[in-house]
């Protein structure tokens, strides 16, 4: 038997992703958009566009990206998991840093 995705999630991520979709909620309301025209530009039916804004796991990571676009939130997609704001991964390159570099000598033909 094949587990829920939302049965395994944590609190934590269940808690970010219902705060994701009250933010798309409120973005597309101070833009005047009603669930419909949103509909229609996501490319979704209206049930799965309000799994969105209840920021519901089981909706496509496309659906989303769609979604961010609509509102112009595109840059923000990008951001996310860029390797430049990555702290623990450019620790993690630092230590593995070697100690001294040397130049290789030059082999004689």
């Amino acid at each position: 038997m094949r587990t829920a995705v939302t049965d395994i999630l944590p609190p934590r991520v269940r808690r970010a992703l219902a705060k994701l979709g009250k933010d798309l909620k409120d973005a597309r309301r101070k833009r005047s958009l009603t669930v419909d025209m949103m509909t229609e530009r996501v490319g979704v039916s209206k049930a799965t566009y309000l799994k969105v804004e209840k920021g519901d796991p089981s909706v496509s990571m496309g659906v989303y990206a769609m979604t961010l676009f609509t509102l112009g939130f595109s840059g923000a997609l990008a951001e996310i998991a860029d390797s430049r704001n990555d702290d623990t991964g450019l620790l993690m390159d630092s230590s593995r840093l070697p100690q001294r570099v040397r130049t290789k000598k030059a082999t004689s033909l």
